[in-house]
């Protein structure tokens, strides 16, 4: 059998392809293994690499609405304001930009560090999610697409109308000043993307940046790791970032900040979450749901909060510790619906019955910033900015909180 790509026209993006036709086909494959040893990857590989290997870069802010942000309290110390936040795909679109645009605290942050972000995935009605949202927001942004998307989705996103376009899912960093010596680094899979329901190629990819901020030039790093990997795992994906970072020049101040999944779980196969949850109910479920849920630096995540500060990076003073930004509730079906590609139906009366007592709830500590050479802001506290719905519908805006960091430039 043989495989052709059409010739390319001229694109009104980078990230255009011909591969669509192929998905079908590129889904009958149970591994990346058996794929990558295919006449149909050989073909198609190198259209598949100048996707996922290209970051996309345009200058949308308007020069003349530069300005130094002072912090929220009042003072008259000019601050840099970061927001990281998971924002689900994008799903909730209008609201997610008018929650950026209006919001008292968000709309103040002078750099986003944006991950779960589609282009052309029918589970967020084709949308270029990270371009519509720098134009709404007037800022520069860089896209860096992780996966290539096989299907449409897990869970219910699998029953969405329509089709995938470009079908990619990536993360992005935004700003409102000059974005400069952009580039992403690609970081190993913690499970086979090809082995599950939702077949995907890539990898998850941070975006780097470096901010030509009033205040001084500092480096952005927006970083999701590895959900369905271990806690090692994690912790060496972290290690790949700082190393990089350790080999840029120039030396500048660096903030990181994303999903960083620190569930406090070992989720590369479901067999191992499930030994874990049942690890942790006979720790006793109220104590992992009071001291360990929000503090997984004190335990189970510890090697990568220590890799941290090990290499001269902080993150104590950068959080709201304790302060969670994922919140599961049994009577979420959608959520339900999402974790049953993947977890067995049985387990989930054992979840209810343990969590009986906290009314079917719990939330998990996922997102973070670290970073070296900055400080917070005085008069500040890092904040996690919970609760937000959508004006119109009142739906939540994201399966995650996004967290606020007001930082100077310094030791």
């Amino acid at each position: 059998m043989s495989y052709t790509i059409e010739p390319e026209t001229e694109a009104a993006s980078p990230l255009d392809h011909r591969l669509t036709p192929h998905f079908h086909a590129l889904a009958g494959f149970d591994s990346t293994k058996t794929l990558a040893a295919s006449s149909l990857y050989a073909k198609l590989r190198p259209e598949i690499e100048r996707v996922l290997g290209h970051v996309l870069q345009e200058e949308l802010a308007d020069a003349g609405t530069h300005h130094a942000v002072a912090s929220v309290d009042n003072t008259d110390a000019a601050v840099v304001r970061a927001t990281a936040w998971n924002i689900e795909r994008g799903k909730q679109l209008d609201g997610i930009i008018r929650a950026l645009r209006d919001h008292p605290v968000l709309r103040a942050s002078d750099v986003l560090l944006l991950t779960e972000l589609d282009y052309g995935m029918a589970r967020t009605a084709n949308a270029h999610v990270v371009r519509e949202i720098a134009l709404a927001l007037g800022m520069n942004y860089a896209f860096a697409p992780c996966y290539l998307a096989l299907n449409k989705g897990s869970g219910v996103e699998a029953d969405v109308e329509g089709e995938n376009e470009r079908a990619l899912h990536g993360n992005a960093l935004l700003s409102r000043y000059p974005l400069r010596r952009v580039h992403a680094v690609s970081l190993p899979n913690g499970k086979d993307k090809m082995a599950g329901k939702e077949k995907r190629l890539g990898q998850q990819r941070a975006v780097v940046a470096d901010v030509q901020h009033p205040l001084g030039e500092f480096r952005a790093v927006s970083l999701h790791l590895d959900a369905h990997s271990t806690q090692r795992h994690r912790q060496r994906q972290m290690r790949l970032i700082l190393d990089h970072l350790d080999s840029l020049t120039p030396r500048l101040p660096v903030l990181v900040g994303g999903d960083w999944n620190t569930s406090t779980y070992n989720s590369r196969r479901a067999v191992y979450s499930i030994l874990g949850y049942a690890r942790r109910v006979a720790m006793g479920v109220g104590n992992v749901v009071r001291n360990h849920y929000p503090y997984p630096e004190r335990w189970f995540e510890r090697a990568l909060f220590r890799e941290l500060e090990r290499r001269g990076y902080s993150y104590r003073e950068l959080n709201a510790l304790g302060v969670c930004t994922l919140h599961y509730d049994v009577g979420d079906a959608a959520v339900n619906t999402n974790m049953g590609d993947w977890i067995p139906q049985w387990c989930f009366p054992f979840i209810n019955w343990a969590l009986k007592k906290h009314e079917g709830r719990c939330s998990l500590k996922l997102d973070w910033f670290a970073g070296k050479e900055i400080t917070l802001a005085p008069h500040t506290r890092p904040q996690v900015v919970g609760e937000l719905r959508d004006a119109g519908d009142g739906a939540v805006l994201s399966d995650h909180d996004p967290i606020v960091l007001d930082f100077l430039l310094g030791s």
